[in-house]
């Protein structure tokens, strides 16, 4: 108790320069939490990714459709347990800023191939019932306050119904939630009959994607290669990939998310650790005659040593606990904006990188002054003032 009583009147020695070096360890790990739960937010789809699922989409873009007959041809190779598949819808709801991902599905095959989606037995049978009827993620539902049994009007930007409208109407039938944090709860599916019955008739009985099950996760290349070689040479040549891949695809139009959050971590954090550092080396030099005065009434070089080791910590503790604290706070509030994080939180491995970083800034700033202080001789420090 008494060093911890020392090591705090050394901080309010110079109040303005400690606050202002606590402040700055502070905006840099509350930009830190922050970033990491953005790179989160990107790969989240990544990490979720089934092993056992394959995507097949066009071999030129994901923008070109395939046919929906591609379906049971792809369900005869060997190594499918299951296939499926997926349009993207665009769309907006009331205003172009309201946009969230919207996709017609086959409900039976969607509800079997994607179990991380959670939806109520009788959500599933009325889905399967209703013709315009459509399921909603938790988050978007909270997001816009939708309920069950709401209509939601979706304006058109890509596909328009063959009526001249450009307005479709769907009924929500059910709110799925997530297995985990990781589940993307943002979006709507609805039902893939009703959509092609319903779109203009020249792009009638072709899908965006298939997604497929594997029966064995290590046969991936090979059932890959196996589906390509069926539609080799065609007009609908595909590219098969696991999943993972094809949402790491996504994520990396935006950019290498990870690569840049590293990229701006090491500059912040190497300029605090010159400030840190810079406020621990002059407050040592200040100190000089009181260091010497403390050796000679008994304290060994060991202890002085320590003791600007753990002012050092305590200063990089203030800032980057308070900082990482608020950071963890703030993201466990809510998401920015779920059109472009759908999943948005801390991952508890990169707090636990922050905790460690804490340390490692106390300890690492906090060492060239603390040898300083140890190696300095009782006469030396007392003849300097």
């Amino acid at each position: 108790m008494k060093y911890l009583i020392l090591i705090a009147s050394n901080l309010k020695r110079h109040k303005l320069r400690t606050l202002l070096t606590v402040l700055t360890i502070f905006i840099a790990f509350l930009l830190y939490g922050y970033l990491a739960a953005i790179a989160k937010g990107f790969d989240a789809g990544v990490t979720l990714a089934g092993q056992k699922r394959l995507i097949i989409r066009h071999k030129v873009s994901i923008i070109q459709l395939l046919p929906v007959s591609y379906q049971a041809r792809v369900a005869r190779i060997p190594g499918v347990e299951a296939v499926t598949h997926q349009t993207w819808f665009g769309g907006y709801y009331q205003e172009p800023s309201n946009f969230f991902p919207k996709m017609p599905v086959i409900p039976e095959e969607f509800s079997d191939m994607y179990p991380e989606y959670v939806l109520s037995d009788e959500a599933k049978q009325k889905w399967s019932s209703m013709r315009t009827g459509a399921i909603i993620g938790e988050k978007l539902a909270k997001q816009y306050n939708f309920k069950v049994g709401d209509r939601v009007p979706i304006i058109a930007n890509i596909w328009y119904p063959r009526d001249g409208k450009t307005q479709w109407e769907f009924e929500i039938v059910g709110i799925y939630g997530g297995t985990d944090k990781n589940t993307d709860t943002t979006q709507m599916f609805f039902r893939y009959d009703y959509f092609d019955e319903t779109r203009d008739e020249g792009a009638v009985g072709q899908v965006g994607w298939y997604t497929v099950r594997l029966t064995d996760p290590d046969r991936a290349a090979e059932v890959a290669g196996a589906i390509d070689t069926e539609f080799a040479n065609s007009p609908y040549e595909t590219k098969s990939e696991a999943e993972g891949a094809f949402v790491a695809g996504f994520a990396k139009q935006v950019g290498n998310i990870g690569a840049i959050m590293t990229a701006i971590m090491s500059a912040v954090f190497f300029t605090i650790l010159l400030v840190a550092g810079n406020t621990m080396a002059q407050t040592v030099r200040e100190r000089t005659e009181e260091i010497g005065v403390l050796k000679a009434l008994g304290f060994s070089s060991t202890l002085v040593l320590l003791l600007v080791l753990a002012e050092s910590c305590l200063i990089a503790g203030l800032g980057g606990f308070a900082g990482l604290g608020l950071a963890y706070g703030l993201i466990s509030a809510g998401i920015p904006s779920i059109s472009v994080l759908p999943v948005f939180y801390l991952p508890p491995d990169r707090l636990v990188i922050g905790i460690v970083l804490i340390v490692a800034l106390g300890l690492v700033t906090g060492a060239i002054p603390a040898v300083q202080a140890m190696r300095l001789q009782i006469a030396v420090a007392l003849r300097r003032n």
